[in-house]
């Protein structure tokens, strides 16, 4: 137990003990004379107290600078497997479009057709300008990441397959953001090979089926030249009319259809220098437009 102190009101003696002495040994007064000497309380710091506000705030603070500090380092870690993720998706669509008519006439799925097929080995990507001529030192999927903007600076990217055949990234705007995609082109670069869409928020069961594989196929063997005017591919409300260059609207998704009836003309249109300098040369679709259109119906 500690010891007390005790002070002499007369002559200033310090006494020690449990309690004042009868009489002080220096001047004899009594023990009335005694005053209790005691230690002044140590004032508690501002975080002391972990039921008070001070502590709670700083606290939050810092786990909120931990916690962010970890979700930094994990981003970064990550950052590297995220963008080959998505890398591998763009490529993966690309080759789904080009060989979506071959698995059609196969029977078979086109992810399973493409399974034994590698990128790099069939495709090369380019950019080119509005006159069509080929862009030297430009990052053909970088651009993919803001294709809008890529076209407004008229930087147009496209895929060309070893065969001849091309694929072009498209995009518009559906009902409720934004749609995209990819149109493959046979080697008369007329008639489509096939056809990837996608969607950031389209209504299910309507026009988010523009992202369904029995949809899309309903693009193949669709002709994007009447002669030699650009006409693209409609999607007509109340089914399709021209056999060869429309396909019939999503039921119940009309302004989804008119955004992708809109994507297919704005995007196809900015690559028809290119288009129409290939056709020159350019060998004729292996399948006829009539016999994918009996294939479609």
């Amino acid at each position: 137990m500690a010891t007390k102190k005790f002070k002499c009101n007369v002559c200033g003696y310090i006494h020690e003990g449990d309690a004042a002495p009868a009489t002080c040994p220096v001047c004899a007064a009594p023990a009335s004379e005694f005053t209790e000497i005691t230690e002044p309380k140590k004032k508690k710091g501002m975080f002391s107290d972990k039921n008070g506000n001070a502590y709670i705030i700083m606290y939050s603070t810092v786990m909120v600078v931990i916690v962010a500090t970890l979700l930094a380092l994990a981003a970064l870690g990550l950052q590297k497997r995220q963008y080959e993720n998505e890398l591998n998706e763009k490529k993966k669509s690309i080759l789904l479009s080009l060989y979506a008519g071959d698995a059609q006439k196969q029977g078979v799925a086109a992810e399973e057709l493409i399974q034994t097929v590698k990128y790099d080995d069939v495709i090369d990507a380019y950019v080119v300008d509005k006159t069509g001529q080929r862009v030297e030192g430009e990052d053909v999927f970088a651009l993919l990441n803001d294709l809008p903007g890529a076209f407004a600076a008229g930087k147009f990217p496209i895929f060309e397959a070893r065969d001849g055949r091309v694929v072009i990234p498209v995009t518009g705007t559906g009902l409720w953001g934004p749609v995209w995609g990819y149109v493959a082109l046979e080697k008369d670069m007329n008639t489509v090979a096939g056809i990837i869409m996608a969607h950031k928020g389209e209504t299910p069961g309507l026009g988010a089926e523009i992202a369904t594989t029995k949809y899309q196929s309903k693009f193949i063997g669709k002709t994007i030249f009447e002669g030699n005017e650009f006409v693209s591919v409609t999607l007509r409300k109340g089914g399709a009319k021209d056999p060869a260059h429309e396909v019939d609207a999503v039921s119940g998704g009309t302004k989804t259809s008119d955004g992708v009836t809109a994507m297919l003309r704005n995007s196809l249109g900015n690559y028809l220098p290119l288009l129409e300098s290939k056709r020159q040369g350019a060998a004729p679709a292996e399948v006829s437009n009539v016999e994918n259109v009996e294939n479609n119906e």
